[in-house]
């Protein structure tokens, strides 16, 4: 079993109006030292499958479904769950 932490985030020259209205907001609140914020999201997945297999099942998984290939990028952590 794998646990799989999928981290989506916007590409670089994509627009974020989200980020912005957060960013004005921490202004508004007195942090005016934070340049940019960029929202994205994380995804965790449990997944039974061979070790030689997961980054392909991962990666299709991510172009199919999880991330806009044409607005967003991605990358993931893998890491082994070992059974008590």
């Amino acid at each position: 079993m794998y646990e799989v932490k999928v981290y989506v985030t916007l590409k670089e020259g994509v627009l974020d109006p989200q980020g912005s209205a957060v960013k004005n907001s921490l202004h508004h609140l007195g942090y005016e030292g934070v340049e940019e914020v960029r929202i994205g999201k994380v995804m965790t997945l449990r997944i039974e499958a061979e070790e030689d297999t997961i980054d392909a099942q991962v990666k299709e998984m991510c172009d199919k479904l999880l991330a806009n290939p044409v607005i967003e990028d991605y990358t993931y952590e893998t890491e082994e769950v070992v059974s008590s």
